[in-house]
């Protein structure tokens, strides 16, 4: 009787342990307060979901959304890397900051991996110490001062940017090359106090010439490995909903989360649909103005 028992279990391990095997993604979505058409973080998190989970070369990936923050400790504990997008650092904007903070410390303590999406990427004055101090910069390389005493990143709408590649031999360089696009890439990010040069085991990933009436090599996308054992990402686009069709953008953005959870990047880099815009609610895929009290509809 043992050896049909034996099969049997077999059969339920071959079915039940791949489930358990998963890598896990989080994908934390903040507050935003931008016209329709840009940022759309609820709309972005719900596709980058259906990105990673559809990727056509890379198998037992899960991600889960949270439009706050994610307060089951299994939950977090049970993550290879989180992402987050939303109007600045979701963690700093969302109820209970200081908590936040020391739950995502908790999961940077154990080699968790972090990706922030254009102004995810952002701390405030108010978040940070009179010298830019934050566990942000250590955690993730570098980040986009907005309003800060000690810094001024620089947020600005280019026509037409062009991306390039700064790091070719890195895992979330594979598979897409230079781009050109209409968005917004923030400038002069901060990476730390010592004359802003990035801190050991940080480098650039893609830069841009910007901005075009004085032009200078601009650090756009970074990556950090951490002293923990973790990965870090921070990548200052996309600002307009729609260029999440580019697939050399998208791709890159999907190499990072695959690289920061520890899992191996495709030689061609992590292949996915091109995505449906509308399947993912935006408000809007096209930019429109941010509606005024008397435009707002009823």
């Amino acid at each position: 009787m043992k050896a049909p028992r034996l099969l049997l279990l077999a059969i339920v391990a071959a079915f039940v342990v791949p489930a358990y095997s998963q890598t896990k993604v989080l994908i934390v979505v903040g507050p935003s307060n931008h016209p329709p058409g840009s940022h759309e973080v609820a709309a972005g998190g719900r596709l980058m979901k259906q990105c990673i989970e559809s990727a056509t070369n890379v198998k037992g990936v899960s991600a889960e959304i949270f439009y706050e923050w994610p307060k089951d400790k299994s939950v977090r504990e049970a993550a290879a890397t989180i992402v987050f997008i939303g109007d600045t650092f979701p963690p700093m904007r969302l109820p209970g900051a200081a908590q936040n903070l020391a739950d995502l410390g908790a999961m940077m303590d154990r080699g968790c991996g972090i990706v922030c999406v254009h102004y995810a990427t952002g701390l405030r004055a108010e978040d940070v110490a009179e010298d830019g101090e934050h566990p942000l910069l250590h955690w993730m390389g570098g980040y986009f001062a907005t309003r800060c005493k000690h810094h001024q990143s620089v947020a600005k709408i280019y026509p037409a940017a062009t991306i390039t590649p700064a790091a070719p031999e890195h895992p979330v360089s594979r598979g897409w090359k230079e781009f050109t696009l209409h968005d917004e890439p923030y400038i002069n990010n901060f990476f730390g106090k010592d004359g802003n040069r990035m801190a050991p085991g940080a480098l650039a990933l893609a830069t841009s010439m910007l901005p075009p009436e004085a032009p200078q090599r601009e650090t756009v996308a970074w990556a950090v490995e951490r002293a923990d054992g973790g990965r870090g990402m921070g990548i200052v686009m996309p600002h307009f909903y729609r260029n999440w069709t580019n697939d050399d953008l998208r791709r890159f953005i999907m190499n990072g989360i695959v690289w920061t959870a520890k899992l191996d990047v495709p030689a061609a880099g992590v292949e996915t649909p091109k995505p449906d815009l509308v399947a993912f609610e935006p408000v809007s895929i096209e930019p429109k103005p941010k509606a005024t009290p008397a435009t707002a509809p009823k």
